[in-house]
């Protein structure tokens, strides 16, 4: 459903954040993501001069580079444009998230690890799609992973794989219940796929 019909307006602003997940020929996997706002008009920019319609304010890069475990090896951040030269060096605070995991309390130590006049602004705002982004990207790979795992087992190892499995996917729902509304423990979604979790039966 779209939203409703909005009265007459004048476009100011575009920001556009786009966030891929990538699964690497080591076995590690990457996430990358590319951040630009433009305006529809010339605008003044105290270190470049005036700005023509379209052309980035803010343009930015990030790429994470993480393990199955979701422990950050690589971190890296470019700035193309900024509002001031100055903003391209808030970039290399990004280098202090290698060794974090990406698991409950990433963006409280991520963010402290940037905080302030150590970072940018606009890079810190990107952590929490970006860890969303990984989060989503492992899924599939960590089921393949899995499964092919299985495939290859003696009954032996595929039992004792199918119960770490099991171990695993209990801590990650316990992580995901309550984080959201289509996650509430009281949820017909919680019932459905983790109904020892579920706080109601009604």
């Amino acid at each position: 459903m779209p939203l409703s019909s909005p009265v007459a307006r004048q476009k100011l602003h575009t920001r556009r954040i786009i966030i891929e997940g990538y699964e690497r020929e080591d076995g590690n996997f990457d996430v990358e993501a590319h951040l630009t706002d433009t305006k529809p008009f010339e605008i003044d920019n105290e270190d470049e001069g005036m700005l023509p319609a379209g052309k980035p304010l803010h343009e930015m890069w990030v790429r994470l580079t993480f393990d199955e475990r979701m422990t950050i090896l690589g971190a890296e951040a470019c700035t193309d444009h900024g509002p001031y030269l100055a903003c391209a060096a808030g970039a290399a605070a990004y280098e202090r998230l290698v060794g974090l995991r990406i698991r409950s309390g990433f963006l409280r130590e991520a963010n402290a690890r940037m905080a302030g006049a150590h970072g940018c602004t606009h890079h810190r705002e990107m952590l929490q799609e970006i860890a969303t982004t990984a989060l989503q990207s492992m899924w599939p790979a960590r089921e393949r992973r899995i499964k092919a795992a299985r495939a290859a087992a003696v009954p032996e190892a595929e039992a004792l794989m199918a119960a770490k499995a099991k171990e695993a996917e209990a801590r990650e729902a316990s992580r995901m219940v309550d984080t959201c509304i289509a996650y509430a423990a009281d949820g017909a979604v919680v019932r459905k796929r983790w109904p020892e979790l579920a706080t109601s039966d009604v």
